[in-house]
């Protein structure tokens, strides 16, 4: 198809900080244009966010419903062909589940749903359609991940024995969310997070990474969370023992109360012959590990495998981020909405994470709460 993929987006308005995340990324490539939208539940809010967006009047719409119905009556070159869900998380399940329902394909931000019936039901409607779904789990987009990803299944340590990821960040140390800071009020708010704080915002995170770079899956958790500032409804610190399906052990901490910490997302991955470091704060650097010393990978230099190669976007010695790694996803995803269109498959190596990686996120959620309240704490995931 010789045209740019039409993206619409629900949520993102000017002062939304991931909604502007979101269509940089898109736009990355240029294989994505957004042709409209309802930026926010406040319409003039929206048609303002449209108007800075140079978006035409009629492509502006009121809400989600007025938006995918309206566009679905369009002409088929001319509608949009997905939408983009950039929401506080209890606005995720309806534009996702009325989108499908009217044949447009999907770009959610995490976590997939409120709850785990939400995302299971979602799950369900993705496999009924056939639909394209893609969750940003963002942080699966950087070049070093896939390259860690690539040796650890490649043997490259051995059998996995032990994993430990953490997450943490400082911003939630004192009560911002009753300062009129938007971030921080609805992910401390229950009723627009869900039953998780941290966990949710950035623990999922931690729990994909760590799946997805193992290629392992998590069996079992014992769970301890904590609301550290007086005030707060979520849990704002929580540290996680894992089990994983091979018998390998790992622990999982996220905390959102770690004063100084940035955003630190890192993991450690060790196996019978070695082990592999890599941190968000220094993204294009993988660390390969023996006991006879340690080896420094880098984006773009040498022989790396496919999954990195075609990940990396400007030469070695040029710092790629968050941006790019975003992008890698709408990239992905776009291969795979042509890839659809033609009848074929796309090449694996162009992957991102699926309604299925949001759904083992909820269930995560659901167990680490579940353990957190039990006096037996393992509990199955």
């Amino acid at each position: 198809m010789s045209r740019k993929i039409r993206m619409g987006m629900v949520g993102g308005s000017l002062d939304a900080f991931i909604g502007g995340v979101h269509r940089r990324a898109a736009i990355m490539d240029g294989e994505i244009e957004l042709v409209c939208g309802v930026f926010s539940s406040d319409p003039s809010k929206s048609k303002e966010t449209g108007r800075a967006l140079y978006l035409p009047e009629d492509r502006l719409y009121n809400d989600f419903e007025e938006m995918i119905l309206k566009e679905k009556q369009l002409p088929e070159g001319e509608r949009m062909d997905f939408v983009a869900i950039v929401t506080p998380n209890h606005m995720h399940k309806a534009p996702t589940k009325l989108a499908l329902e009217n044949g447009f394909h999907v770009v959610c931000d995490k976590p997939i749903t409120l709850n785990t019936e939400e995302a299971e039901e979602i799950t369900a409607l993705v496999e009924k359609t056939g639909l394209i779904f893609c969750l940003t789990h963002n942080y699966t987009g950087y070049p070093m991940v896939k390259e860690a990803k690539h040796m650890i299944a490649s043997g490259a340590i051995g059998e996995i024995r032990k994993v430990i990821v953490e997450y943490p960040q400082g911003w939630l140390a004192t009560l911002v969310e009753v300062t009129g800071n938007k971030q921080a009020a609805w992910r401390t708010d229950p009723k627009r997070s869900g039953a998780a704080g941290g966990l949710g915002d950035i623990g999922t995170h931690a729990e994909n990474l760590a799946e997805y770079i193992t290629g392992l899956k998590i069996t079992q958790v014992c769970a301890d969370l904590t609301i550290f500032v007086e005030g707060r409804l979520l849990d704002d610190d929580a540290h996680v023992l894992l089990r994983f399906n091979n018998g390998a052990k790992g622990i999982l901490q996220n905390s959102q109360i770690a004063n100084g910490e940035e955003n630190d997302l890192n993991i450690r991955v060790y196996g019978e012959t070695g082990g592999l470091q890599w941190k968000q704060l220094d993204p294009n650097t993988l660390i390969h590990k023996t006991n006879q010393g340690a080896r420094i990978i880098r984006t773009g230099v040498g022989n790396l495998s496919k999954a990195a190669q075609v990940h990396t976007r400007i030469p070695a010695g040029h710092p790629e981020g968050y941006f790019e790694a975003f992008a890698n996803l709408y990239r992905n995803f776009a291969i795979h909405l042509r890839a659809y269109w033609e009848g074929r498959n796309a090449d694996p190596v162009y992957d991102f994470p699926s309604a299925q990686d949001g759904l083992r996120g909820m269930k995560f959620i659901d167990a680490v709460i579940a353990s957190n309240a039990s006096d037996t704490k393992w509990t199955n995931f």
